[in-house]
């Protein structure tokens, strides 16, 4: 058994570093492949429909929990212009019932009934086409942004459920200054990324705020330096990468006034392909 455990252990490390002794991708062509493929995350990812679980605490000053809630959602595919459309179906453990479901539905028929005549004209047409260009260019110019204010750094290759990725670090230029209010928000974090050495998609994220970061002219809401989060993304069908997990840790005050400490996690599953035929039932997730 020490024989075969050895082996096993000699083959993993044979297999790491082999992996290490590759030269990692030329920088500027792999960060523009990257960029590309990030220009065009959201509007892949629009044309699916899942199921989106959510918890949310509130914790005390040593870290505890005070209050949880669980919320899950279907989660479709927004109008154009808009959001995605999250459906409650489970609160807390307890199944919506039937009747505020129906409710809900009520509500997002008559939204989309209003939506429709709204764009019946060809002036409402060419104002919702602008505003979506308004958003693609705003977008793009955040991930301009995101490359120009950090110094990206390639570390090494690392294996995520079987996918080689290339691990980076991206530390905030402290001479650049931001052309965008994203970009703004940018500098006041750092990151680590695994990003797919084949696909050119991003993998992983882990954030960390080093300063304190204000909202709503600062006298909405504070965050403080600290507050963290991680994003996670997983290959569906073997096609196209979509989220799978987002968890966070924040601390800030609200007014300035009162504060708060708060965890939370969004859990990501049962991606389908959205269309007009597509059945808006899902199962109901197991407890």
């Amino acid at each position: 058994m020490r024989v075969l455990v050895l082996a096993v252990l000699v083959t993993a490390f044979a297999s790491i570093y082999a992996a290490q002794e590759r030269p990692l991708p030329n920088y500027d062509a792999f960060a523009a492949e990257v960029k590309k493929h990030l220009a065009t995350d959201e509007e892949r990812q629009s044309g699916y429909m899942f199921l989106e679980r959510r918890i949310e605490q509130k914790l005390d000053s040593g870290g505890r929990p005070t209050s949880e809630s669980t919320k899950v959602f279907e989660v479709y595919p927004g109008l154009p212009g808009e959001p995605r459309y999250r459906r409650l179906i489970e609160e807390n453990g307890r199944v919506l019932v039937p009747e505020k479901l129906a409710r809900g539905d009520l509500e997002r028929q008559k939204h989309v009934e209003s939506y429709t005549k709204a764009q019946a004209s060809e002036s409402q047409r060419q104002k919702a086409a602008r505003e979506n260009e308004k958003a693609r260019r705003r977008y793009q110019a955040a991930i301009d942004d995101l490359f120009r204010i950090y110094d990206i750094r390639m570390v090494r290759r690392e294996s995520i459920e079987g996918h080689d990725t290339i691990f980076a670090t991206l530390s905030p230029r402290e001479t650049v200054k931001p052309q965008t209010d994203d970009g703004e928000i940018m500098r006041h974090f750092k990151a680590r990324a695994w990003i797919s050495e084949s696909d050119y998609e991003l993998v992983r994220v882990e954030i960390e705020a080093i300063s304190d970061l204000s909202f709503g002219m600062g006298f909405l809401a504070r965050v403080h330096k600290g507050t963290v989060a991680s994003y996670e993304r997983r290959k569906v069908n073997n096609e196209v990468w979509l989220p799978a997990k987002v968890t966070w840790s924040a601390s800030g005050r609200l007014l300035l006034v009162r504060r708060l400490r708060l965890r939370g996690i969004s859990e990501f599953s049962n991606y389908r392909k959205f269309s007009v035929d597509t059945t808006t039932t899902y199962t109901q997730p197991s407890k």
